[in-house]
């Protein structure tokens, strides 16, 4: 692929006006995208490309469009994509900076498409809200109130406002009446910032609940911003449905679904479109990911409904694809679908689906493409040789994971870095690699061995294999071959944000929707 295809600004803004399919690609580090990336781009990195690009980019004969900001990455991705079967590959004309020149809106963070839909959706539909300070009082008070945390349990976990319930976003319209069954009860939504507040007090709103309703103003940021404290370690989750409560639900999600123009599909539909030439299918279940492992349609994703509204972009990489969602209820599916469609997307709802086609049990396991063999060795094995002192551990986990606990000595680093990171790592006369679980660490002993030409070996199960063989482990920075760019920091996240980040994170949530505007691309409307 010396002289590849290249696909210009005007080609992906057409196909994005005529909502056609796009698959514009950013094969960076998440922290470098975050930096600058036009609206519809899916960050799939160089470095995990094989471990992430089937399940996000299912048919291999999309139109796909990759690009960097000239650090030579794209080139690569390009490659790779065409060995892994990709038909109809593309470099962006110029790269991200080609963007720019051309006029194109660049926008930074992560998650973008979601956001400014959110901003979007409280500009028109005027979704109340309370600052902190209010609720609070409320709180302090005994008022009658209820506080609901819309985003996943591990963040809610981390940090939440004192009293709050766990109670995902897609599960809000399911829950909220038995956890507020007064009509009098005052129900307050609650995320880090301020997209799943508005989105799930909007789902209230838009179901009819006869509650007054209100968004807590900008999350635990402006919890926070207010010099109020913040409980961790809480574990209050929502309780099982009443039939009735569900019965209610259902038809109240099903009215909202209509409204936003979500579609009704059967399961022989899905089995259809799953074989259509020339169109990008998902299959998406919406339930709690406890209940899509205990059982679920062969074939389906486990997306919480919540996040897959949030984070839609790492989901479904393929603008403009056609979306089906199901669970057992048809309150998740059809609420998450209404602002699917309301995202501009297609969408279909699974209807009628019986439990018993729910015939798959355990995790969702993606499709990963095969791997030329490599030797595997045992942990016992690596600390023998560990112990003579002729060995270099190479390990691709995330960066955060490796500095929390690590194998000692082991040198973390980036595959799309790896010349580089290299350099730094002293010699040896032989090379084992690790990440989690081994899946990534793979795909990387053709490259070690070409940069070494030292014998390469794969850790069996990779770091959780040590861990279970209960032998030591390091923690730190201390051996980083690579810069620690694979994350960006979001500033919601921890407990030890700078007060300056949070608030420059809230003025730019409140500049996004006049970037849409200027964009022009985004499809999206309000109900």
């Amino acid at each position: 692929m010396s002289h590849p295809l290249t696909r210009s600004f005007a080609d992906i803004r057409h196909a994005l006006l005529q909502r056609q399919e796009v698959a514009l690609v950013d094969v960076r580090e998440e922290a470098p995208f975050a930096q600058a990336h036009p609206l519809f781009a899916a960050n799939i990195p160089l470095s995990k490309l094989e471990v992430e690009v089937y399940p996000r980019i299912p048919r291999l004969d999309t139109a796909i469009t990759v690009y960097d900001n000239g650090e030579g990455l794209a080139q690569q991705a390009a490659e790779r994509l065409v060995e892994l079967g990709y038909s109809d590959v593309a470099l962006l004309q110029g790269g991200l900076q080609g963007w720019r020149d051309a006029g194109g809106e660049l926008f930074i963070d992560v998650n973008v498409p979601s956001k400014a839909f959110g901003e979007l959706v409280e500009h028109e539909r005027h979704t109340p809200s309370l600052p902190a300070e209010e609720v609070k009082a409320l709180l302090d008070s005994k008022a009658d109130v209820v506080v609901l945390d819309a985003r996943r349990f591990d963040e809610y976990q981390t940090m939440s406002i004192p009293t709050g319930i766990s109670v995902p976003g897609a599960e809000l319209v399911l829950r909220a009446r038995e956890l507020a069954p007064d009509p009098a009860t005052r129900i307050i939504v609650n995320c880090a910032g301020r997209t799943r507040s508005i989105i799930g007090t909007q789902s209230l709103v838009n179901a009819g609940l006869p509650n007054p309703i209100a968004a807590l103003r900008n999350g635990t940021i402006g919890w926070l911003l207010a010099g109020q404290t913040l409980e961790h370690g809480q574990a209050r989750q929502f309780a099982e449905t009443g039939e009735e409560t569900r019965a209610i639900a259902r038809r109240d999600a099903q009215r909202v679904a209509a409204k936003a123009g979500v579609q009704q599909a059967t399961l022989s539909d899905w089995q259809r479109w799953q074989a259509e030439a020339g169109r990008t299918t998902y299959l998406f279940d919406v339930r709690t990911p406890q209940e899509f492992e205990a059982g679920h349609l062969p074939g389906a994703r486990s997306t919480p409904g919540g996040q897959l509204v949030q984070e839609t972009d790492h989901y479904a990489s393929v603008r403009g694809a056609r979306i089906v969602l199901v669970d057992d209820d048809c309150v998740r599916a059809n609420m998450s679908a209404s602002w699917l469609a309301q995202l501009g997307w297609e969408v279909q709802v699974l209807d009628g689906v019986g439990t018993s086609a729910f015939s798959e049990t355990g995790p969702w396991k993606p499709a990963v493409p095969a791997v030329p063999s490599y030797e595997v060795i045992s942990p016992e094995t690596l600390a023998d040789w560990l112990a003579q002192g002729d060995t270099q551990v190479l390990d691709f986990t995330t960066s955060a994971n490796h500095v929390k606990q690590h194998i000692p000595g082991a040198w973390w680093a980036l595959r799309a870095d790896l010349p580089q990171a290299l350099k730094k790592v002293p010699a040896a006369e032989r090379y084992v690699l690790t990440c989690g679980s081994s899946l990534l660490a793979r795909f990387a002993v053709g490259q070690v061995q070409a940069l070494t030409g030292k014998p390469v070996f794969v850790l069996r199960d990779g770091t959780a294999s040590w861990l279970n063989a209960g032998l030591a482990t390091h923690s730190g920075e201390q051996h980083l071959a690579s810069p620690r760019i694979d994350r960006y920091k979001r500033p919601y996240e921890g407990t030890d944000a700078p007060r300056e980040a949070m608030q420059a994170y809230l003025d730019w949530e409140f500049g996004l929707v006049a970037q849409l505007g200027r964009d022009g691309t985004h499809g999206f409307f309000v109900i």
